[in-house]
């Protein structure tokens, strides 16, 4: 049988030792089967750009095999899984194998059309399609794909792509993507399901997105973004803990688009659960020779108080930076919190324990192209060396971000050489830190307002600050030029100087135009989280000029130009939650200056300013404030460029410099050497939404102006009786700059006292 077997080899043209392996395969009893063919040769045909030899490299199947079905269906799929052809097909021609294959066309040009809201450049960062590339139907369906979510990233979930072929000899196409942008797909309705404690119109304005209104042009967040209400979900979150709701979950979100595609939807079902209040509040310690007792002071949580998550928070900051302080580097403080849900209190401990000996190794800071690393690391609280410290890390991310060089600012760690070392990686992005800016603007005490100023807060790369501005008004001018140096001989020292030149029209309250003349050094520096300390030393020519010839006595004898050399000392206290709209805490500054160091005159001055804000209830916050001071001359008498004037925009419902002494004869005003005034106010919604901007105030203020040096004998009005006036208002943040406006009455005065109505001021910048 083998005999046989090798005769039809040799007769069928196969070498003999193809027979023998035939033989032996046979031998063995193995039957082949039916449709199995050897191949003696494998011929590419139809291909343009690649060459034969790559072909075959893709296929499974070399000469001189066994071929079957199966083995050319792999091979078709194989070749097709290369991307490289549109069409191929194989056959067999007696012992030869043909690949007949046609070849997917390059891109020659790749454009967009129709797309005028995002530029083509974007796009092409998008796509992976590029000329000179292979054209594939499900490579530009992918490209498609990406091209509709980068226009359902920018809201537009209308968006359509059709990709058009323009074919080209030698095989090449041109590809177009005919985009149709449509509209920007808009929130038409949010939704809340499950909320009882806070209606939908304030849930509405804690998160990001807001629904669909005409006076939103100026915003993106009308527009359906799913990162936004992702973002959503946590922003209601922390409004839910930090209103006492511990339970709080958000079970879902959806958003339906409408059948026309044009809006979204948007539905959030939540449980709030019940409202949880403080229960005890503990601080324990089993660090060794580390007590309780001086620590539980720090923490500003009372029984009683509503949960709120974010005074844990600030609590652990607090008991670490305290604890640091007392020498304890490797502290682990964890609040642990006990739920009683029948009593519906929170028994907070903060514990206390011997942390992970681990230290600062190095840290890295990147993507500060012109920023100096030093300008970074002197906002850190860790240093090379120091012992690791979490809450110091997140002081640390939050003093570089309020530099406001950079747009993003990631601070992340990663170990360090050792188990006991760790690295601190700082990545910023820098944004632009000049400034160009024209200001106008109206107000009733000043008329109109114009600025122009040039600065820039990080010359340099650096971190000091240059600005030079020219303002103009009704009744003043002005021209400055101030310097900051942040880090002062390398020391957390704010050091700079001010020079200034200031014309005043005072015609209408005293009868004579002023003009000042200077240049000021000061120095800043913080002593704790909270104080800050200032002193200023100012070096001042004072000018009275331009006197009316009616004006009066006292004016006319101190016409002409006089030197101030004075040092000040300002201490300022400031605990408030936010400095543009506080909602509580208080903040006092206690102003002192001297003036006598050279010069010719001769005063010390002295001035405390204190307010206070708290929550009354939601979006509704009253205000407490008291601004006093005195001034007494030093071997001479004050003059009036250095008193205190009282009225218009510093106590309503008088005109500028309404109150105080005044010249019977010819009605001037004097200023005063004592004041005080204070003021209640509230500031309330008045049912616009909370984008707008708009709120209500109502105020009430008392004070009064008396006391003056007068060396004339001129018949004078000097009552230190105290003036009330009270009004309503309301102050609108609107996108061209804050207008406000207020309506107050004079409830109380004196015979000579000018009073006025209303008080406005309309201001923007660009």
């Amino acid at each position: 049988m083998v005999c046989s077997v090798k005769r039809l080899a040799n007769f069928i043209g196969l070498n003999a030792v193809r027979a023998g392996s035939l033989a032996v395969f046979l031998a063995f009893g193995v039957a082949l089967p039916a449709w199995a063919q050897i191949v003696d040769r494998i011929e590419v045909g139809g291909n343009q750009r690649v060459e034969d030899a790559t072909v075959q490299s893709y296929i499974p199947i070399a000469p001189g095999t066994f071929v079957t079905d199966a083995d050319i269906d792999r091979a078709l799929k194989a070749l097709f899984a290369t991307g490289l052809f549109s069409d191929v097909r194989i056959r067999r021609e007696g012992v030869n194998l043909i690949v007949d294959v046609v070849e997917n066309p390059v891109i020659n040009r790749l454009a967009f059309e129709g797309n005028k809201k995002i530029r083509s450049d974007v796009l092409e960062t998008e796509v992976q399609l590029r000329p000179r590339i292979v054209f594939t139907r499900a490579r530009v369906q992918n490209d498609v794909q990406r091209i509709l979510q980068v226009y359902r990233r920018s809201g537009r979930f209308a968006a359509t792509v059709e990709p058009k072929v323009i074919q080209l000899e030698q095989n090449r196409v041109d590809l177009v993507f005919e985009i149709n942008e449509g509209p920007v797909t808009s929130i038409q309705r949010i939704n809340f399901i499950g909320n009882q404690v806070f209606s939908d119109r304030k849930l509405r304005s804690v998160v990001a997105t807001r629904e669909t209104r005409f006076y939103r042009f100026l915003t993106v967040n009308d527009t359906y973004d799913p990162d936004r209400i992702t973002f959503d979900r946590e922003l209601l979150r922390r409004f839910y803990l930090s209103e006492g709701y511990a339970d709080f979950r958000v079970i879902s979100v959806n958003a339906d688009l409408a059948p026309d595609r044009e809006g979204f939807y948007v539905t959030i079902a939540m449980e709030e659960g019940e409202r949880f209040r403080v229960g005890e509040v503990a601080v324990e310690s089993t660090v060794r020779d580390l007590t309780s007792e001086p620590l539980a002071g720090v923490v500003d949580i009372q029984s009683g108080d509503v949960y709120d998550a974010d005074k844990i928070e600030v609590a652990v900051e607090d008991l670490s930076f305290s604890v640091g302080q007392l020498g304890y580097a490797f502290v682990d403080i964890r609040p642990r919190l006990n739920i009683d849900r029948e009593t519906n209190l929170i028994d907070i401990s903060f514990e206390m324990n011997e942390g992970p000996r681990v230290y600062v190794e190095r840290v890295n800071i990147t993507g500060n192209v012109r920023t100096l690393d030093k300008v970074v690391r002197r906002q850190f609280r860790l240093a090379e060396g120091d012992a690791f410290d979490t809450a110091k890390l997140r002081a640390s991310r939050r003093n570089v971000r309020s530099l406001g060089f950079f747009r993003d600012v990631r601070v992340t760690q990663e170990p360090g050489s050792t188990p006991d070392r760790s690295v601190i990686n700082v990545d910023v992005q820098e944004q632009s830190t000049g400034e160009l800016s024209f200001g106008l603007g109206f107000s009733t005490t000043d008329g109109p307002l114009g600025d122009i100023s040039i600065r820039e807060r990080n010359l340099l790369g650096k971190g000091q600050d240059l600005r030079a501005g020219f303002s103009l008004s009704g009744r003043t001018q002005e021209v400055d030029l101030s310097f900051t140096e942040p880090a002062f001989l390398g020391r957390n020292i704010a050091a700079g100087f001010d020079v200034f030149r200031q014309t005043t029209d005072l015609q209408s309250e005293s009868s004579y135009d002023s003009k000042e003349l200077g240049f000021a050094l000061r120095a800043g520096y913080p002593l704790t989280e909270k104080l800050r300390q200032r002193f200023t030393y100012t070096l001042r020519e004072d000018t009275i000029e331009n006197v009316a010839a009616d004006v009066s006595a006292f004016i006319a004898l101190q016409a002409g130009a006089d030197v101030t050399s004075s040092v000040a000392h300002a201490l300022v206290y400031d605990q408030r939650d936010d400095a543009i709209e506080p909602t509580e805490g208080y903040r006092v500054t206690v102003e002192q200056t001297l003036a006598g160091f050279g010069g010719t005159k001769r005063y010390f001055k002295n001035t405390v300013n204190y307010e206070t804000f708290y929550p009354i209830r939601d979006d509704i916050v009253g205000s407490l404030g008291i601004n006093q001071g005195f001034i007494v001359g030093i071997g001479k008498d004050v003059g009036i460029g250095d008193r205190f004037f009282l009225g218009g925009n510093n106590f309503r419902g008088f005109g500028p410099a309404g109150v105080g002494p005044r010249d019977k004869a010819s009605g001037d005003a004097l200023g005063g050497n004592v004041f005080y005034v204070g003021t209640a106010e509230v500031r309330f919604p008045i049912g616009l939404p909370p984008e707008l901007g708009v709120s209500g105030v109502a105020f009430t203020q008392a004070g009064s102006l008396a006391k003056i040096d007068d060396p004339t004998t001129s018949p004078l009005f000097d009552v230190g009786s105290m003036r009330l006036s009270s009004g309503i208002g309301f102050a609108w943040k609107s996108p061209f700059g804050p207008f406000r406006i207020d309506y107050a009455k004079a409830l109380r005065k004196e015979t000579l006292d000018r009073t006025q109505n209303v008080f406005f001021s309309f201001g923007t910048r660009f």
